[in-house]
């Protein structure tokens, strides 16, 4: 390898993951150089990097190279008004989305009789949606998968918590699934944010699609209140260390 051009060096690395490159850097100091080279590392940035950068809340003040251009958006950071996030993954170089409650379609959202918007600690955004009491729950998110990794397949992942004196969320299968106990509303881990896996899809190439998201129950009379909605997280579902 180190007889080889440094561009060739460059697109062999492509075709591994930023995991690998590091571990190929430890053969020698000179595959070290060509490997810590911005020629390698741009090829694990999204194609579409300067348009991202440029949404951030918190830009980047200097950057001395790509490789560390990288490290930086590996860390979670906010974009687009502080409203989503964005972020790398370190071992395969795939694209993480989340979405905030702002961004996400929320039945009655708007009606303060039913959702209340605050802060809450431990939310990766300004605001989360609490509901306050409905029958008709139902949370949207959307996102075009060019926007995300090509050939991947996402898990999308609703995250949410009740506070104290919640009620009806027992009744949801997918909630109460996630409890340690019988029901969320008497869950003695109140405190924590829970998961709720929403689905998973498989990104293609070919043209731009679409992909929706939603945690509904329309059926049911019984009320639901006192849930904490924070966001939807979009994230590869193999590789997650």
């Amino acid at each position: 390898m180190e007889l080889l051009p440094e561009d060739c060096v460059a697109h062999i690395l492509s075709f591994t993951s930023p995991i690998d490159v590091c571990r190929v850097s430890l053969i020698s100091s000179i595959v070290k150089s060509m490997a810590d080279s911005d020629n390698v590392w741009e090829k694990f940035l999204p194609h579409n990097y300067q348009g991202i950068v440029s949404r951030l809340v918190d830009p980047p003040l200097s950057c001395s190279s790509k490789k560390e251009l990288l490290a930086r958006l590996c860390k979670p950071q906010l974009i687009d008004d502080g409203n989503k996030m964005f972020s790398i993954e370190k071992t395969t170089g795939k694209i993480c989305y989340s979405l905030s409650a702002r961004q996400l379609s929320i039945t009655f959202g708007n009606n303060p009789l039913h959702w209340s918007w605050r802060q809450v600690q431990g939310s990766r955004f300004a605001e989360v949606a609490e509901l306050r009491t409905i029958c008709y729950l139902e949370t949207i998110g959307s996102i075009n998968n060019e926007m995300l990794s090509p050939k991947t397949m996402y898990g999308a992942y609703l995250k949410v918590k009740n506070v104290e004196c919640a009620y009806g969320l027992d009744l949801l299968p997918c909630i109460r699934s996630n409890c340690k106990r019988n029901g969320i509303c008497n869950c003695e881990h109140k405190d924590e944010w829970l998961e709720i896996e929403l689905g998973s899809f498989y990104t293609e190439k070919v043209q731009v699609q679409e992909v929706r998201m939603c945690l509904k129950e329309v059926n049911g009379v019984d009320f639901k209140g006192r849930l904490i909605v924070d966001g939807i997280e979009l994230r590869p579902k193999t590789y997650r260390l």
